[in-house]
């Protein structure tokens, strides 16, 4: 049995009402969620003594959500990750888009999908509660074409469950990758490093980059390489090591080729912690998976009761299509016929071990 509530998570700089909403399971493990942004706020699980803990970083209200430039458990889209030069073509018309990382496009621009407010519908129940956010991105909204129906709905299962659910169809042929972008550290967010993390991805390769982290179009191989998580592995081993994909990123922000299909949600990574025992295990149906180290945080910026985050206290493990898909060939992307129904399904489970 699910339990919501609702409470009131600030005002807005355009004098709106934001909420946050908390959904709680019976085994103690809750999640909050808020309207501005459809943003991940709080997941609370519990390690192996049974003490709670929250394990994403963020803000305390929807003011630092506001700004939020490492994108706190955010909902990305309308496409996430890097495009090229900042510019794509659908039915030979070249759209441009705003130029935010270096001459390329990260996360649709500085006015991703974590920076509206959205809809809300949610309940709780005896196979646990939802929340689902939606609204209407509008043609040329970012640079994109098409008036684009989305939502993404989050949900908790007696399992132990956070999915996440995205929906997506638009009137004109489109481009979509929606991503989420939380930053996990299962020791807690007020530990200030995931180096002791370890971590293990289901993956043989990795989408080869340049120095600005836009693919190459080569698939290489990660045996051998810093890259290898085949087997657990902790996530400070080698993330210093003498290899070019490290230095582009000042550590890991790689995405890896996962061996899915559409439509079959299956496992693709775990990440342990093993002082709390608290373990996390990703779930997805989509192709690609961005490992994150957060390399960038800013120094000025004050988290969860006024904390400053260092580089290296998250994780994020971004399910999506692969960066700048939408201008490569023979690879699978987020390109949207209209009126054709995208859904995807992510999940991130926790246990202990």
């Amino acid at each position: 049995m699910s339990f919501l509530t609702k409470k009131p998570f600030g005002i807005t700089k355009d004098n709106k009402q934001a909420t946050l909403y908390t959904i709680s399971n019976q085994n103690g493990m809750k999640v909050s969620f808020t309207d501005y942004g459809a943003n991940i706020v709080e997941i609370y699980v519990p390690d192996k003594q049974g003490i709670l803990k929250d394990v994403v970083l963020g803000y305390d209200d929807v003011s630092g959500y506001e700004v939020n430039p490492p994108a706190y458990g955010s909902f990305l889209g309308r496409h996430a990750n890097r495009i090229a030069d900042a510019k794509f073509v659908v039915n030979e018309i070249e759209y441009h888009l705003e130029q935010n990382d270096g001459k390329n496009c990260l996360h649709s621009g500085s006015n991703s999908y974590n920076k509206y407010m959205y809809q809300t519908q949610c309940q709780d129940g005896e196979d646990g509660g939802f929340v689902k956010f939606s609204r209407v991105s509008p043609d040329m909204e970012q640079g994109f074409p098409g008036n684009l129906e989305v939502s993404v709905t989050y949900s908790l299962t007696e399992k132990n469950e956070l999915k996440i659910e995205y929906f997506a169809v638009s009137d004109k042929d489109t481009v979509i990758n929606f991503t989420n972008h939380s930053y996990f550290n299962l020791e807690g967010e007020d530990s200030e490093s995931v180096l002791k993390h370890k971590v293990r991805i289901f993956a043989d390769q990795y989408t080869e980059t340049d120095s600005e982290l836009i693919p190459t179009g080569i698939f290489a191989d990660v045996a051998g390489t810093p890259l290898d998580f085949r087997e657990f592995k902790e996530i400070g081993k080698e993330i210093d090591a003498d290899f070019p994909a490290l230095h582009y990123g000042n550590g890991y922000d790689q995405n890896f080729v996962l061996h899915t299909k559409r439509g079959e949600v299956q496992k693709v990574a775990e990440l342990w912690e093993e002082k709390s025992g608290r373990l996390m295990e990703v779930f997805t149906d989509l192709p690609g998976l961005q490992f994150y180290s957060s390399n960038f945080l800013p120094k000025e910026d004050h988290g969860k009761g006024g904390r400053k985050y260092p580089s290296r206290s998250g994780i994020c493990f971004e399910t999506q299509f692969y960066p700048n898909s939408i201008n490569m060939k023979n690879v699978p992307s987020g390109r949207l016929a209209a009126k054709e129904e995208f859904k995807s399904t992510t999940i991130y489970k926790f246990n202990v071990k």
